[in-house]
């Protein structure tokens, strides 16, 4: 029987043989699946010709990843940096002649400017997206928040002349209802949210001694 007699190079027979790439996704990350996934108006069992909800799904998912929202706004005209309230400097204030923007700061938050009225999901929705089926564990779900790039500084002063502040990836760990305000975590270079010691930050940041 000639048929199972192996060549003396194998290591050459397995170099010519070329597979595919893998569909397999390889990215380590800390928040669940179905956190990617948008909200969709589509029945779950369609007719036939109409398109699938799965398919709606992942197109919409890929669609939604090619959107950069520091992009949108730069080819608006708005500088993201000036979207954050500063300390009013009476001493440094510009004239009429030295630049045709208007002369006073911007002084408004952008909470006043804020509608909820068009989100798909409420801010509980979008928190219960890090749970996973079988888990009692909330993961961190994720988002884009306009941060300072110095966090020292940034808790100290929000509001200082010197911070520049630009649109990060987080984590979104909590929702506060009365103060309708986020509580999200940087993520790593890695895209990982994870604490001090390195540990996945889970329900809020609330460990078991409380």
């Amino acid at each position: 029987v000639t048929t199972f007699r192996m060549s003396e190079d194998f290591g050459s027979v397995l170099d010519k043989q070329v597979i595919g790439p893998t569909t397999e996704n390889l990215i380590k990350s800390d928040f669940p699946v179905q956190s990617f996934k948008p909200k969709v108006q589509v029945g779950f069992q369609g007719l036939p010709g109409q398109c699938p909800r799965k398919i709606e799904v992942e197109r919409r998912r890929r669609l939604y990843l090619t959107f950069d929202i520091a992009q949108l706004l730069a080819s608006k005209g708005i500088d993201s940096n000036q979207l954050m309230p500063r300390h009013h400097d009476p001493d440094n204030m510009p004239t009429i002649e030295e630049k045709k923007d208007p002369v006073f700061p911007i002084y408004l938050p952008l909470k006043i400017f804020d509608n909820d009225e068009y989100d798909c999901r409420t801010p509980e929705e979008w928190i219960l997206l890090g749970l996973e089926p079988g888990s009692p564990d909330r993961k961190p779900v994720p988002g884009k928040a306009l941060l300072p790039t110095d966090d020292v500084l940034g808790h100290e002063d929000p509001k200082n002349q010197k911070l520049i502040y630009e649109w990060t990836d987080v984590g979104v760990l909590d929702y506060d209802k009365e103060t309708e305000l986020y509580l999200v975590h940087k993520t790593a270079k890695s895209g990982l949210v994870r604490d001090e010691e390195g540990r996945l930050i889970l329900n809020g940041g609330i460990t078991s001694e409380g």
